[in-house]
């Protein structure tokens, strides 16, 4: 039961981490390409919506998946302070709820990453409904 410790903080929190690097880089790639891309190009307005929507499901399933990451952290080191607890029926209280606080950072780093990626999403999902909208201004 010990590699769970080790699965806790470097498999469900690093791949919170790695999440969260991919939702910020997919957001700085759509926002650049927002800003650079030509509305007179499209002719139809569906191209234009999937040129433009395009990775966002990405940022999206991150921001929807996140805290069921946090939370199997947690409950994977809540498991373990239990077997630790079993393992050591005379175990000292203050060891039992510092493992039982350190098992909910990982519902504290899925949470942050939720918040972030939900963020990122909503404000990528404006600027394509911005665009869009202009493409319709100017094509009647």
């Amino acid at each position: 039961m010990e590699w769970l410790t080790g699965a806790v903080d470097y498999g469900v929190i690093g791949l919170l981490g790695i999440l969260s690097v991919l939702a910020v880089a997919v957001f700085i790639e759509r926002w650049m390409f927002y800003r650079r891309i030509q509305l007179t190009e499209f002719t139809d307005l569906k191209a234009l919506e999937l040129e433009l929507t395009g990775k966002l499901s990405v940022v999206a399933s991150i921001a929807s998946n996140a805290p069921y990451l946090g939370l199997l952290g947690t409950v994977l080191s809540i498991m373990l302070t239990f077997y630790r607890i079993g393992q050591n029926a005379s175990m000292d209280p203050t060891r039992i709820m510092t493992g039982l606080a350190l098992a909910l950072k990982a519902t504290a780093v899925g949470l942050v990453v939720a918040l972030v990626a939900v963020v990122l999403y909503n404000s990528l999902l404006r600027k394509v409904k911005v665009l869009m909208l202009k493409w319709e201004i100017n094509h009647g």
